[in-house]
This record gives structure tokens, C-alpha cells and sequence, in this order.
């Protein structure tokens, strides 16, 4: 009997408490996911970061590394202390990997951020043997 098996899956990391680093964040933010992109041996196509100064949106930044196979990304609400992750990668690498390599680095530099949701969800499900 055939089973739904996926080919992806998608990690969301919900943060409260998020205090910036410096000016500029996102940069920060942007080299911590570089840096557990290479960790997880997977191929970065491009990455990029942009920081909100308040004027147009609100403060914070967006971030993403774009992966041979999907993507990791962060957006942040410095005001609000709001943070997002989301690690979703398919093929051979694992987000959950990506997720808990940057949960740590980024526990490690806020003690006081709190995680206040993670969930894993599987992506292109179809039917295996």
C-alpha cells in the first residue's frame, strides 16, 4: 500500500523579546543564517537583507538566503520585539538542522528572547512505496 511521503519541509520559529544587536541587524541576523546554511552543507544561491528605518515600514529588517533547494528567511518588528524565522528547505537537507543551529546562536546572544512557537510542516506530499 502506497504512503504520503513529502519531498520538503517547512520550519516556522515564532520569537518574542527580540532586542537588536546593532544598527544594523539584519546584517547580523543575514550572517548567522549564512553561517548555518554552511553549517548544514547546503548550497546558498544568493542572499540579501533589508533594513527598515521606520520611515516606510516599520522598524526591523527582512533577510533571506535563498537555497539550492528553497530558502531561509527572517523578518523582525524591532519596536514590537518580533522575530520569525523560517527554515524550509527540500531534497536532503533538514530545516529542523537549520532551526536548531540558529535557536541556539541566537539564544546564546538574547538569553531573554523567547520562543513561543515552532512547527514543522511537511511540503509536496505524494504518494511513495
Amino acid at each position: 500500500m502506497d504512503q504520503l511521503k513529502a519531498h520538503g519541509a517547512h520550519v516556522f520559529l515564532d520569537y518574542t523579546g527580540y532586542a537588536r544587536q546593532q544598527e544594523d541587524d539584519g546584517a547580523w541576523m543575514l550572517e548567522l543564517m549564512e553561517q548555518a546554511v554552511e553549517e548544514c552543507n547546503i548550497r546558498n544561491v544568493h542572499s540579501h537583507v533589508e533594513q527598515f528605518d521606520g520611515t516606510v515600514s516599520p522598524p526591523g529588517f527582512a533577510a533571506v538566503v535563498l537555497l539550492d533547494e528553497s530558502h531561509v528567511s527572517a523578518h523582525c518588528y524591532s519596536e514590537k520585539g518580533w522575530l520569525a524565522l523560517d527554515c524550509f528547505t527540500c531534497g536532503n537537507a533538514d530545516p529542523n538542522q537549520l532551526a536548531d543551529i540558529l535557536h541556539q546562536r541566537l539564544m546564546e546572544c538574547m538569553p531573554l528572547l523567547s520562543l513561543k512557537r515552532r512547527h514543522h510542516q511537511e511540503r509536496f506530499l505524494y504518494e511513495g512505496e
